[in-house]
C-alpha cells in the first residue's frame, strides 16, 4: 500500500521526536553516534558528519567531530586540509537555516578547488546533501551534514526532521563537552562596551573622548581594562572577539 505525503510527514516528524528525547539523556560520543547513524537511514540518508569548524587534525576533547563518511574520504578531507576550502562548510556561514547542497552556488561563488572538493566527494561516494549550520557566539562554528550516495535524490520529505534533528544533535554533543569549553565569556561594562564600539568604526581614544565628553585618559583606561579581560594585546583583537562572542554587533559598528 502507497504511503501518502501526509503519513509520511507524520513519521518523519515522530521520527525527529523520539531521537530528540533520546538525544537529551545520551552519555557519551559513541552512543550520539549510534543514534545519528539509525535516524539518518530512517530518514533515507546514508551519512552523516556532526564537526566543529576547526583544524581537525588537532585532536581535543572540546572539538566537535562524530560522522560515518567513507574512511578513504575523512582522511584525506582532514590530512590534506580540505576543510579550508569546503564549500558546505564556507556555505553554512552564511546562514542559520538548513540548506541542500544544490543551493551553494547560490550562497557563495564557487572556486576551482570547491568543484574539485565536491566531485573528489562524488567518487569516494558522496552525493548530494543537506546541512544544517550551529554558529554559536563564543565558540567555533559547527554544522551537521546529512548526506546520500552519488545519484540519490534528497529525501524532500525528512529534510524538517533532519533540521530538527541536527539541532538537538548539536547541542547534544555541546552538552557532553560544556566542562571543556569552559565558562561564559568574559563581559564589559556598558561604558567599556560603548568605547570598543566607537572604536570598531574607526574613532581614536581622542575622538572617542570628545564624543562622550570625557577625558582620554578615561578612554584608553576602558579599552585596556576590555583588553585585559579578553587577555588579547591589540585593539583590533578585542574588536573581533567581542564580535564573535556577541558583546556587540556588526550592525552597531556599521552605524
Amino acid at each position: 500500500m502507497q504511503v501518502s505525503k501526509a503519513d509520511r510527514h507524520h513519521e518523519t516528524v515522530e521520527v525527529a521526536r523520539s531521537f530528540i528525547e533520546r538525544a537529551r539523556s545520551v552519555a557519551s560520543d559513541a552512543e550520539l553516534v549510534h543514534l545519528l547513524d539509525a535516524v539518518s537511514g530512517v530518514l533515507g540518508f546514508r551519512y552523516f558528519a556532526l564537526i566543529h569548524h576547526v583544524d581537525l587534525r588537532r585532536s581535543s576533547s572540546g572539538v566537535i567531530h562524530l560522522e560515518n563518511y567513507p574512511p578513504a574520504w575523512s582522511a584525506r578531507f582532514i590530512q590534506s586540509r580540505q576543510f579550508l576550502d569546503d564549500p558546505v562548510l564556507l556555505a553554512s556561514l552564511r546562514t542559520n537555516v538548513g540548506f541542500a547542497w544544490d543551493a551553494i552556488p547560490k550562497m557563495i561563488r564557487l572556486t576551482s578547488r570547491q568543484r574539485e572538493i565536491f566531485e573528489a566527494a562524488a567518487r569516494e561516494g558522496l552525493g548530494t546533501g543537506f546541512t544544517v549550520p550551529a554558529n554559536i557566539p563564543g565558540e567555533s562554528c559547527g554544522s551537521i551534514s546529512f548526506v546520500m550516495p552519488p545519484g540519490r535524490a534528497l529525501p524532500e520529505q525528512g529534510l524538517l526532521a533532519a533540521e530538527l534533528i541536527g539541532i538537538y544533535a548539536f547541542e547534544a554533543a555541546r552538552r557532553m563537552r560544556r566542562p571543556v569549553l569552559g565558562t561564559e565569556p568574559p563581559r564589559l561594562t556598558e561604558r567599556q562596551r560603548e568605547c570598543l564600539i566607537w572604536a570598531a568604526r574607526g574613532k581614536t581614544d581622542g575622538e572617542i573622548a570628545t564624543i562622550f565628553g570625557i577625558g582620554e585618559e578615561t578612554v584608553t583606561k576602558h579599552m585596556n581594562a576590555a583588553r585585559e579581560r579578553y587577555d588579547v594585546a591589540r585593539r583590533q583583537q578585542l574588536i573581533v572577539a567581542a564580535l564573535f562572542d556577541g558583546q556587540i554587533s556588526f550592525l552597531e559598528t556599521l552605524h
